[in-house]
């Protein structure tokens, strides 16, 4: 093949920038099914988007045209939780593949988070109204179902595809609230705000970041800052981090390069001092080529 005709597929990494690049295009889906590439480089995104329109395209075929919005939630409920057995797993809610989206259909359990993901996309094939809610501790799911006897919003827990009450929501806030009692008290409805694409992604990549610093599996917790980093290009906190993990791994070439931007840009944090002691340590260390 002559040279001008090759070309190089992207990296897993390369991937994930480019599809994070521009929020106006950012697909959620497409991103949290490529987020497995750094643990599984088998994954093909485009295979779980087939099997995700497959999915809906089966129950899109038992609705009738006129179906009112509230009907097409209950056949989507029974649906997802009941005929394909969409469920938290409560067995082992810290395994990293409950974020992956291509296990997640594949065993039918997940987390609240990536559960989500496959509701919406569901509903929204069914021309539902539907968006992710980045609540305290459990993303939720909300509908508009407006018309009929019942207009308005549903919130339902993808965990277990419970619908929420308002009294049942206040319950599942007050261990977050830190403004009880307060009549400046943030109402409920600003916590139930749609999530906006990249947070999703940040959250999902939150949670693999825990589950794996836990674990201290420093490759997989690399490969997840550097997708923060990717996600959040102004937060100088994320390449403090990094350098960190960069550390562990004994790169402290890169740990020096991330640490001293972080310095560079956060000079008065409060942990600058602590961070500058850290970063003269590995510019003295044998070999080092920090500058």
């Amino acid at each position: 093949m002559p040279a001008y005709l090759h070309f190089e597929a992207p990296s897993a990494l390369e991937y994930f920038a480019t599809l994070v690049a521009d929020d106006e295009s950012l697909s959620v889906l497409e991103t949290a099914a490529a987020l497995a590439q750094y643990a599984m480089p088998g994954v093909d995104p485009q295979g779980v988007l087939a099997e995700v329109d497959a999915l809906a395209d089966r129950l899109r075929r038992r609705i009738p045209a006129d179906a009112a919005p509230l009907q097409r939630v209950r056949l989507l409920n029974h649906y997802f939780f009941g005929e394909l057995g969409f469920a938290g797993n409560v067995n082992d809610y810290y395994d990293p593949r409950n974020s992956y989206l291509h296990e997640v259909l594949r065993t039918r359990r997940g987390i609240p988070i990536t559960l989500a993901l496959l509701y919406i996309e569901l509903a929204t094939q069914l021309g539902l109204r539907a968006a992710g809610v980045s609540f305290p501790g459990h993303f939720l799911v909300k509908l508009h179902v407006a018309g009929g006897s019942r207009p308005g919003e549903i919130v339902i827990d993808p965990f277990d595809g419970r619908s929420l009450s308002r009294a049942e929501l206040e319950e599942r806030l007050l261990p977050h609230r830190t403004d009880r009692g307060s009549e400046d008290a943030v109402p409920l409805a600003w916590y139930l705000r749609s999530a906006e694409p990249r947070a999703v992604i940040v959250r999902l990549l939150r949670n693999l970041e825990e589950i794996h610093r836990a674990a201290r599996d420093w490759g997989r917790l690399l490969a997840v800052m550097h997708r923060l980093v990717i996600l959040l290009p102004r937060d100088w906190g994320e390449r403090r981090d990094r350098a960190l993990v960069l550390a562990e791994l004994g790169q402290h070439d890169l740990a020096c390069r991330d640490l001293a931007g972080y310095l560079a840009h956060e000079a008065a944090a409060d942990d600058a001092q602590a961070m500058r002691e850290l970063l003269a340590q590995w510019q003295r260390l044998p070999g080092a080529r920090c500058e």
